[in-house]
């Protein structure tokens, strides 16, 4: 199991997220990749909200082929093509988190294509 750590000694989270995540030693990783609203047959999924939704999804779909789950999730590292998104990132993060916390970076950013409307990276662990 993964465990938040957390200090007065730095600025707490901003949002729903650990300020760091220790991993057990021994546990097995998985990187994925970033991953945007795009569907396995490569159509891109309409609107901000289905994108986020559909990240998340290949993301689920990812980590169950490897065997884990999204609460093995430790770290997150997303970005959104507009400030306007972050709102919305952190409220399809907490609907799919449902209370877990990793690790997390946010960042606003030109995406390899300017449809895209958020790509996200996770990092998880299972021992």
């Amino acid at each position: 199991m993964h465990k938040p750590v957390a200090t007065t000694a730095a600025p707490p989270s901003f949002s729903t997220y650990a300020q760091a995540v220790e991993v057990p030693a021994g546990a097995r990783q998985v990187h994925v990749s970033g991953q945007v609203g795009v569907l396995p047959d490569g159509t891109l999924v309409d609107g901000a909200r289905g994108q986020h939704a559909q990240a998340w999804a290949n993301i689920a779909a990812i980590l169950a082929e490897a065997d884990m789950a999204l609460t093995d999730i430790y770290e997150v590292f997303a970005i959104v093509s507009d400030p306007s998104g972050i709102p919305l990132y952190r409220e399809e993060r907490d609907k799919v988190f449902q209370g877990h916390l990793a690790a997390s970076t946010l960042i606003v950013a030109g995406l390899a294509s300017a449809d895209w409307k958020v790509e996200i990276m996770v990092r998880a662990a299972k021992a």
